[in-house]
């Protein structure tokens, strides 16, 4: 009985250890063509005109949403659809982000995108609405966080936070770190959070 070689690709097929190794390469040479590109495009490495570091209450409030994990409900990346940015405001562009560590992008929507809510509700609201959503919202199901009203602010790290931030771009000037303790001491973090979310998006209207 006859028999026939096997082609390349019936190796391939055949082979998982193969198989495994050419799907891993195909997979990092594309993710490479493309994700290197994006890191020359000025687009996405330059910050948008207006665009300003978060100051010490803001980047304290930004530690609280990150610690408090609001990102597993609330997005900060509205897409191109019409659909979105009629409800949400302009679109996302990463010239926005670039003063980000970590970026909270992401399509989690348990909660409403959050990336232009700044300016859109008062301090006030903001404070009730963290304190307890329902108060605002009957319909919500975000849990409440009252206790950010009498935790106060580490005046302390917020210098050497501010330090690392420096090192991986972010242009914080030597005064304003040197201030960043007198600017958050005696603060809530309620205070601080509120902060945060004032500034989301208000940078590109």
């Amino acid at each position: 009985m006859a028999t026939h070689a096997a082609s390349g690709h019936e190796k391939i097929e055949t082979s998982n250890f193969l198989m495994i190794v050419l799907i891993l390469l195909t997979v990092a040479v594309g993710g490479l063509v493309e994700i290197v590109p994006l890191f020359f495009q000025r687009s996405t490495t330059q910050p948008v005109e207006g665009l300003k570091p978060y100051n010490a209450l803001q980047l304290a409030g930004r530690d609280v949403y990150i610690r408090e994990g609001c990102y597993n409900c609330h997005s900060q990346m509205i897409r191109p659809f019409r659909a979105e940015t009629l409800r949400y405001g302009p679109f996302s562009v990463a010239g926005e982000f670039v003063y980000d560590h970590p970026f909270q992008w992401g399509s989690k929507r348990t909660g409403p995108d959050l990336h232009r809510v700044g300016g859109k509700y008062s301090d006030e609201w903001h404070r009730i609405h963290l304190n307890n959503p329902r108060d605002v919202v009957p319909e919500s199901n975000m849990p409440a966080y009252p206790w950010l009203t009498s935790a106060t602010v580490d005046a302390a790290g917020m210098a050497p936070r501010m330090k690392a931030l420096r090192t991986v771009g972010v242009p914080y000037t030597d005064d304003e770190i040197a201030k960043a303790a007198d600017d958050v001491k005696g603060k809530t973090e309620m205070e601080a959070l509120i902060a945060y979310l004032q500034v989301l998006g208000t940078a590109r209207k």
